[in-house]
Parts: C-alpha cells; sequence; structure tokens
C-alpha cells in the first residue's frame, strides 16, 4: 500500500495483504495497519487498484470496513475484488469505478491518469499523479513483453512522452532487480506446454496461479489442440475462471470444460486436469492429489504433471513436499526454474526491462519499492546507472514518509504503520502477547496446576493435580510430576508463612516462577504454567 497526500487529498494505491510464516501461528493474513488514513478519514478521497493479485486486493475488504471511499479499477481487477467484496456482503455499501489506460481522474489538487503495463494478469496499469509539486509515477508491476499473449501491449509511447513533459519522482517495482537480461515472453510458455500434452500418454495435470489468465489460456489452447476436455480443480481457479470468461478475457469452446465426475467418461489421455496448488499449500487441490485425499480424482502412474508456476521464497519446502509425493505416485512430473523447463516465465520486470522504464520516465527522483532489501538496493544502483543523480534515490522501510516542497525531495518523517493480524473473523485482535503465548505452547507445551483451597481457612485441602498438555506424558514421567507437587506444596506453604493468603494472584505468581525456575533446570523445557485456583 503506498498513498499520495497533496494538502487536504490523500490518493491510496493499492491494499493488498500477505500470507503468515510458521512464526505466526494460527494467523490467516497479514494486512497493513492504517491508522494513519483512519486519524485522516476526511482527506482519503480514493482507492485506486494497479491490478487483481492479492497482495494488492487482499486487504481490499477490511480497509473499506474502516474507510468506505470509492475503488477504482480496470474491468478484470473490479471482477476479482467484487468476489471479495461478495464474500464479505460489501457489495451494496462499495462505488467501484472502472478505468482503463485512457481514464483521466480529476480531483482536487490532484489529477490521476494511466497507462497500460505488462504483467502475469490481465488490465494492469501504472498511475501518473499530476500535483502542484510535480508529476509523480507508480509504474505498478510490470515487463515489457513485446508478443503478449493477450495482445495487450506496454503503452511504451505513452510512458516516453510522460517521461519527456518530466517526471519528479518514479516508484518502480524491484522484484527482479538482481536478474540480468529481459524478461522472456509469455509466448515462450504455450510452445512447451503444447509440446507436453501431445508426450503425455495419459492424463495432463497443471497447476498454475488461477491469476495468470494468460496461462490458463495456453493450457485451453493446448487442450484444444490435443483433443482433450478440461477439468478445473480448486475454488479460486474456478472464480478466476469464472470472471476471465464472462467479462471476456478468457476463451473457452462451449463444451470443453466438464465436471469432476465426469472425467471416467473420457479416456485418460483425453483428460486434462487444471488446478491450484502450484506453492504446496497443504489444502489445495494439488496438495490433496498428490497425497491421494482429492475424492473422486487420483494420479497414477504415467500421469503428466506440469508446475507452470516458480515457487515463491519461503514456499519450497512446501513445493518440494508435492513433487516427492507425485513421483512417488508414479507421475512424470515437469518441475523447475521456467528455463530449464520452459514452464514458466516471470510477470515482473528483469534488470533491462527497469533500466528501460527508467530511461523512459527520466525521473529526477527515485524509489524503488516493491521487493526485499537487497532487491530495492540493486534497483537504485540500476537507476544510478542510467542517469539518476546520486543522492536522489530514497530506500524506504514501513511508515517512511518523503517529503516533496519547491520541487525538491525530503526523507525527513515516518507515520505509524505496522501489520495487522487476521484470525478468523477478529482483525487485529490478535498480538504479539497473544502470539508469544501461542509460540510457547508450540515448542514446549502447558502444565495444568489444579489447587483446592478452604475458603474458610485459606489452606491446601488436598494434594495438588497436575495436567499436562504437550509438556510430558504423564505415565513416562510420574517422577518429575511427583517433584513438581513438592514444589507446589512447598510454594504454597511458604506463601501461607507470609501470611498473604488472601491475594492468590500472588500465589499464582509465585507457583509459576518456582515450577518454571524447576522445570527448566531439570528437563529444560518452558512450558506455559497456569495455576488455578478452586475454593471449597
Amino acid at each position: 500500500m503506498y498513498a499520495i497526500e497533496c494538502e487536504d487529498e490523500i490518493i491510496v494505491i493499492d491494499c493488498g495483504n500477505k500470507f503468515p510464516d510458521e512464526s505466526l501461528l494460527g494467523i490467516d493474513l497479514i494486512i497493513p495497519d492504517i491508522t494513519y488514513l483512519e486519524n485522516n478519514k476526511e482527506k482519503v478521497k480514493a482507492l485506486l487498484v494497479t491490478h487483481g493479485h492479492e497482495d494488492h486486493i487482499g486487504g481490499i475488504p477490511y480497509f473499506l470496513k474502516k474507510l468506505n471511499v470509492p475503488v477504482y479499477g480496470t474491468r478484470f481487477t473490479l471482477g476479482l475484488i467484487e468476489l471479495k467484496l461478495i464474500e464479505h456482503k460489501l457489495m451494496r455499501e462499495t462505488k467501484l469505478i472502472e478505468i482503463n489506460s485512457d481514464s483521466s481522474i480529476p480531483f482536487n489538487k490532484i489529477n490521476v491518469s494511466f497507462f497500460k503495463v505488462n504483467h502475469s494478469i490481465p488490465d494492469c496499469l501504472g498511475v501518473v499523479f499530476d500535483t502542484p509539486e510535480g508529476t509523480i509515477v507508480h509504474t505498478g508491476d510490470f515487463k515489457f513483453d513485446l508478443t503478449p499473449v493477450n495482445g495487450q501491449h506496454s503503452d511504451i509511447h505513452k510512458m516516453a512522452e510522460i517521461g519527456k513533459r518530466g517526471v519528479l519522482l518514479l516508484l518502480s517495482e524491484s522484484t527482479n532487480a538482481e536478474r540480468p537480461g529481459t524478461t522472456p515472453s509469455e509466448m515462450m510458455v504455450g510452445k512447451h506446454m503444447y509440446e507436453a500434452f501431445i508426450r503425455a500418454p495419459r492424463k495432463v495435470i497443471v497447476s498454475t496461479f488461477a491469476s495468470n489468465v494468460n496461462r490458463v489460456q495456453q493450457v485451453v489452447d493446448a487442450a484444444l489442440k490435443t483433443n482433450r476436455k478440461l477439468v478445473i480443480l480448486g475454488r479460486s481457479m474456478v472464480n478466476v475462471i469464472d470472471v476471465a470468461i464472462s467479462r471476456g478475457y478468457l476463451d473457452v469452446p462451449e463444451g470443453m470444460i466438464i465436471e469432476q465426475n465426469e472425467i471416467n467418461d473420457y479416456s485418460p489421455n483425453k483428460v486434462a486436469i487444471l488446478c491450484t496448488g502450484s506453492q504446496g499449500e497443504p489444502m489445495a487441490a494439488l496438495a490433496r492429489l498428490s497425497s491421494g485425499n482429492f475424492r473422486g480424482v487420483e494420479v497414477i502412474a504415467d500421469d503428466t504433471v506440469i508446475l507452470a508456476a516458480g515457487p515463491i521464497p519461503g514456499n519450497e519446502k512446501n513445493v518440494t513436499r508435492v513433487i516427492d509425493n507425485l513421483f512417488a505416485l508414479g507421475a512424470k512430473v515437469i518441475y523447475g526454474s521456467g528455463v530449464s523447463t520452459g514452464m514458466h516465465v516471470s510477470g515482473h520486470g528483469y534488470q533491462e526491462d527497469l533500466k528501460l522504464m527508467l530511461t523512459l520516465m527520466k525521473p529526477k527522483y527515485f524509489i524503488p519499492i516493491h521487493g526485499e532489501y537487497r532487491m530495492l538496493y540493486h534497483h537504485r544502483e540500476l537507476a544510478e546507472s542510467v542517469g539518476v543523480e546520486k543522492g536522489n534515490t530514497f530506500i524506504l522501510n514501513n511508515g517512511d514518509v518523503v517529503d516533496l516542497t519547491n520541487q525538491e525531495a525530503r526523507h525527513t518523517r515516518k507515520i505509524q504503520v505496522g501489520n495487522t493480524y487476521v484470525d478468523g473473523v477478529g482483525v487485529g485482535d490478535v498480538g504479539d502477547v497473544v502470539l508469544r503465548d501461542r509460540k510457547q505452547l508450540a515448542e514446549d507445551g502447558m502444565l495444568v496446576i489444579v489447587l483446592t483451597m478452604s475458603k474458610t481457612e485459606r489452606k491446601l485441602i488436598s494434594n495438588p493435580d497436575t495436567i499436562s498438555r504437550g509438556f510430558v506424558y504423564v505415565r513416562d514421567s510420574e517422577e518429575l510430576l511427583g517433584e513438581v507437587d513438592h514444589i507446589i506444596k512447598k510454594t504454597v506453604k511458604d506463601f501461607q508463612a507470609q501470611n498473604k493468603t488472601h491475594h492468590w494472584g500472588a500465589l499464582k505468581q509465585d507457583l509459576r516462577k518456582a515450577v518454571g525456575e524447576f522445570l527448566f533446570q531439570k528437563v529444560r523445557r518452558k512450558p506455559m504454567i497456569l495455576p488455578i485456583i478452586i475454593e471449597v
């Protein structure tokens, strides 16, 4: 999420989500903290969406629940946003405004226009902000594909015109800033896909990103050329394909798509399956197929499985597990980097693409965005290599602000930002303390101490009861738990000797400390210790 602020106007660009890693136990989504925008809600005029990937639209329903402003996006992008708004019951309250590369949106101080870029999803835009201080350009995610599958060519001439007028500040994506050369064309994938379909003796199963409609079209084309019926598996794949077909972005012959229960009606060499799960997600279709848990569909020997997507960093283990399972089933699996298999090309520009964008825009100031720090660093070096003055680039952290005054840029301040965690229907109610408790429970388990105390005499009237969950197995640890009982009795006795029997909270604290220190010394573990006092 980025925002352009000019006097009494704030225009927000994209609002996506991230997916949690293994350290964020139980968290479903990570969305931006919009506290600053909420505190200035009277200034927020619009949300502009560059394209329909999850990391650009996934947080929109949560954003709109706090700030119900008009949402501007292209025809396909709005189709994907509508799916989310329907799920969150926000369609009636939300104003969606369709735009294209020729649109112009005049606000009070800012005028917004657009230009087409190539990416791995249809209808992607770069954004131009004409402000009193000068022109600011946000590229969106892009590459330069001179032979796009869908015929949506980049507006290179328009970019050159924008650069000729003068760009004060450019924000450009940096995902592939470390990779030399030019990003290969998506057209390359179609040829390799067709060849794999011809060679396949039985079913072909292709897994890719649901949003990569151009890739999906090439799977459809390969199935058509080899006279195969197509089965769609996975909710997100079904939803995106429905949107793409209904809005004219995907050409699928009538009768080609069949239901999964019809697979056995056709010879295996006349069937292709298109499914989700290219990132090894445990509950996605491909992972369930690889473990034999997809009812009515199975992978058997000599089936061909194609992973037409590269693993996102962090997903390698899950992807490898799925591939191993598929090999164990006897399938032929085509996987690996796009260059080696020809089944995947990136939607993000390599170094030469990034340098071309910089050369077209000729910015005075430059902010590399959308990438890890090392990617932003390399992009800054690329910018300086093509003429951006050294010292005129800013590598920013979340919350950093660049102020433009008298056509001079300075990074002088920071606003409150961070991550908001979504857990089930709860948004922002899980913080660091809860996550720390979950981590402790996951690593060392829990020991519950139940004490029955006399309400009148304030004394222990029965032996303590200790309950282990995820800490030790009781039957194998009777000696250890016996020692714990001894520590508990001694702690209660010492506590009573201090004449503090009316302060059960203090007793619980003493028990946590005494038992915790003993267990760490004895078994080098730190379970969560939960004392419960029952008055009788």
